[in-house]
């Protein structure tokens, strides 16, 4: 089946969006990476409106990206906090990805504003796409894509 006659209704990519593809959302999960996990330290830092993080924070609680933890200081009410699941940190990959992008496609004058190290070693953390085999890939052309088994035609998604 050619690309275009393929439904994208089961795509993995828009699932995935569905799920973490705006920029608030994108901006959650970096937080829960840099160990943010209180919602007013998210609210100030990355300043979003209160409504807007609880919608978020429900989506990826709701989605198994983060769970939450009931924590209570002193002379205060119960609130949660938030950590990533087994689920969230599998996308450390992506946001790795889209940190290198960034440094490399819109980068800032004066340098990368964070800098991420192998904590043994102390050597940069690289992206690169690996066959099971072990090769990388340097370039899409090195890739050959083909249809998997949840492929639909197009007129499927129009039924």
């Amino acid at each position: 089946m050619d690309w275009l006659e393929q439904s994208t209704e089961n795509c993995s990519v828009q699932r995935t969006l569905d799920v973490i593809g705006d920029k608030w959302t994108i901006q959650v999960i970096r937080e829960a990476f840099h160990g943010v996990r209180k919602f007013d330290q998210m609210r100030d830092h990355i300043g979003v409106s209160d409504s807007v993080l609880s919608s978020r924070l429900r989506k990826l609680v709701d989605e198994g990206i983060l769970e939450t933890a009931e924590y209570r200081q002193a002379g205060y009410r119960r609130r949660k906090e938030y950590r990533l699941t087994a689920s969230g940190r599998d996308l450390y990959t992506v946001i790795i990805a889209l940190l290198s992008w960034g440094d490399t496609h819109r980068p800032d004058p004066a340098g990368p504003a964070i800098e991420i190290a192998h904590a043994d070693c102390g050597a940069p953390i690289d992206v690169e796409i690996r066959c099971s085999n072990g090769h990388r890939l340097s370039s899409p052309r090195e890739a050959v894509t083909s249809t998997g088994p949840g492929a639909k035609p197009v007129a499927a998604h129009n039924e």
